[in-house]
């Protein structure tokens, strides 16, 4: 019910003139506002890189570690044993088909089937073809994107290639998720630095391996080329795997400007995107393939990676392979259609891994066709006890060890030292630093008993955050300050309070009253000269506005800039008491800081970035980052206790 009151009254206010001017509140223009910029931020600074590289190795190099960092394959996992296992086998007049799964890391099984050519007489060359989104269910069996997709590994096999194509994580015969931003709130992904993309670079990296092993492969003549979710896993596996000689990506790749900006995040799955802890513009994703030959293919009406998008890739890639001397190894090919695996794209594609792979440049003059039912094809006749797919996001990426474990291992001081090297990681994409935080006050109103001062906080050039203080009716002068973290949880109460003692003010003037008025209406007062109630972007009295699925699409933007929603709400703490202290007449006695549950953890956070001494109330805090604050790869660093420890030592925790 107090969800529901939070959101009528926030659907229905109505800004009073006298307190502020309407426009300063539009938390969603705010919102755009600091999208836009931070996307045109990580674009200069990305056509800079890339128009300034003096050794193209050693950068490659470098930003190669970085991707591999991003995706939680830093560093990388062992290569354990394939346990590569042929099932059974299908006839086709000019090819074999092999049913086959090898475990990319124990227990993680990927389904795959091998189309071999016939009659081949020398070793051939290869093709890993990773699926893109494709559901076949039958009688409640999914027999996995491979028997969608079977018509171009089919092609390859007819034309002289083996070609290897892999069911996902999500969409194969064992049923794991991409979706855990996209869909199921599993937001502790953040904290874990886990994206399914990793999960599935690390699945194309091993199939190469695979490949390497068969004795009908020539080992140095391989490629990768998929759609959609196979066109961004191409990239991710050609990017980080100099193995892949030539590449196809096809609906695979937009820009930030189109993803961020124009909002192309909210139709993508998760596999789509890294954490980008060092704030990438893809062109920088896509130029890791230079100098190998590169078709980046893509359709003109294709709504999930717009034709200009594309081209804004194509144009700093184009002047990456210039600068290399293989101008004539890169190419971009447009066809008519939507976001659909249309002929004409797989024509383009067949046609340039021939060049590359086979040295042919003759007109194709087979179609791709499907020869197979799904179930011709299935590789399980029942699925593996010991499987790890379907809790691959659980243990994928490592995570710090608990504390006592820690402390065996060094002093509390080198611990202390790490952590805080670990947490300017975290949050190095927190805005710039040098700007004082501001505020500004809009205007005082009085009741009998109270008055009630609003101030504009700006905590970065976007945005301005209302941030109340409370104070006795005549009391001019303040010791003793309290700050209240406003969120979600418990703005609808204070809203409803404060409807009673100044019932005509913006925020609340539509609420209705809980209760009635007394002495006891501000209770957290008692003790205090000054109250005052801070509020996060995103949060309480500062919530966007759309529904659930919305919120989610925001928080992915969020982590699309190499942020997360929370870590910018634990700057707008940071940066609120910070101004609340600039602010103070008498600094002698310390604030005393309250927050409740995800809140006490960020206000926990940002405490370790204040000088002044705390006192933090504290209350429900999280055990662990498993459960919120959600920030950057946290936990491949440290949890809760960590923090706990560390902010003890600069103030006083209840």
């Amino acid at each position: 019910m107090k969800h529901l009151l939070l959101s009528l009254c926030f659907l229905t206010l109505h800004f009073s003139p006298a307190v502020i001017d309407p426009p300063d509140w539009d938390f969603d223009t705010q919102l755009n506002s600091y999208f836009a910029a931070e996307t045109e931020k990580i674009r200069q600074r990305t056509a800079m890189e890339l128009s300034g590289i003096k050794d193209w190795p050693a950068y490659q190099a470098q930003a190669r570690t970085e991707l591999q960092e991003m995706l939680g394959l830093l560093p990388w996992p062992e290569k354990t044993p394939l346990k590569a296992t042929v099932t059974g086998t299908v006839e086709h007049e000019e090819f074999t088909v092999q049913k086959l799964h090898f475990q990319s890391m124990p227990g993680l099984y990927v389904t795959a089937n091998l189309y071999l050519p016939k009659n081949r007489k020398e070793k051939a060359p290869a093709i890993v073809y990773v699926c893109g989104h494709a559901t076949v269910t039958k009688g409640g069996y999914n027999y996995g994107a491979k028997a969608h997709y079977q018509h171009h590994p089919a092609w390859f096999a007819r034309n002289g290639y083996v070609c290897l194509i892999l069911d996902t994580v999500q969409l194969g015969e064992i049923e794991g998720i991409h979706h855990g931003l996209h869909r199921y709130e599993r937001w502790w992904w953040q904290s874990r630095g886990y994206t399914p993309a990793g999960v599935e670079a690390w699945n194309g990296i091993r199939a190469i391996d695979y490949l390497q092993s068969r004795p009908e492969v020539d080992p140095g003549r391989i490629g990768i080329t998929g759609r959609s979710g196979g066109g961004i896993t191409s990239w991710w596996v050609a990017a980080l795997d100099d193995r892949i000689k030539v590449a196809v990506p096809v609906a695979g790749i937009t820009d930030m400007q189109d993803q961020v900006v124009n909002g192309c995040i909210e139709d993508h799955c998760d596999c789509m995107f890294m954490p980008n802890f060092y704030q990438w513009d893809f062109p920088k994703l896509a130029a890791m393939v230079a100098p190998r030959p590169l078709l980046i293919s893509n359709t003109d009406r294709d709504i999930m990676f717009p034709v200009d998008g594309v081209f804004r890739v194509y144009r700093q890639v184009r002047a990456i392979y210039d600068q290399l001397g293989a101008g004539e190894q890169l190419a971009l090919n447009i066809t008519s259609g939507p976001h659909r695996d249309e002929q004409e794209s797989r024509v383009h594609a067949f046609r340039w891994l021939n060049r590359y792979l086979l040295g042919r440049e003759d007109l194709i003059d087979k179609q791709a066709v499907k020869f197979f039912e799904p179930e011709q094809l299935r590789v399980f006749d029942e699925l593996p006890a010991d499987q790890i797919n379907t809790r691959i996001d659980e243990v994928f990426n490592a995570a710090a060890p608990p504390l006592q474990e820690v402390l065996k291992k060094m002093s509390p001081e080198q611990a202390r030292t790490q952590w805080r090297k670990n947490l300017e990681h975290v949050f190095a994409n927190w805005p710039d630093q040098q700007l004082s935080a501001s505020l500004e006050e809009m205007a005082t109103v009085r009741s009998d008993a109270f008055q009630l001062t609003t101030f504009r906080l700006q905590t970065d050039a976007y945005t301005g955050l209302p941030l109340f203080r409370i104070r006795p009716r005549n009391r001019s002068a303040a010791t003793k300050a309290h700050v209240i973290v406003l969120d979600d949880n418990n703005w609808p109460d204070w809203m409803a309070r404060l409807a009673i003692a100044f019932p005509k003010e913006a925020f609340w003037e539509d609420a209705t009253a809980s209760s009635s008025p007394g002495k006891d209406l501000f209770p957290e007062l008692s003790g205090y000269d000054e109250l005052y109630l801070v509020s996060m972007r995103g949060a309480g009295p500062s919530r966007f506005s759309g529904n659930a699925f919305k919120q989610a699409q925001i928080r992915k933007r969020f982590h699309l800039l190499g942020q997360t929603l929370q870590s910018m709400e634990t700057w707008d703490l940071r940066r609120a008491v910070e101004a609340i202290q600039k602010n103070r007449t008498y600094v002698e006695q310390p604030l005393v800081v309250s927050a409740d549950g995800i809140s006490a953890g960020m206000a926990l956070y940002a405490a370790l970035f204040i000088d002044a001494k705390l006192t933090l109330e504290l209350s429900h805090l999280p055990e662990s980052h498993m459960a919120g604050p959600y920030y950057p790869g946290i936990l491949r660093y440290m949890d809760m206790p960590a923090a706990v420890m560390m902010a003890g030592e600069m103030h006083e925790i209840r």
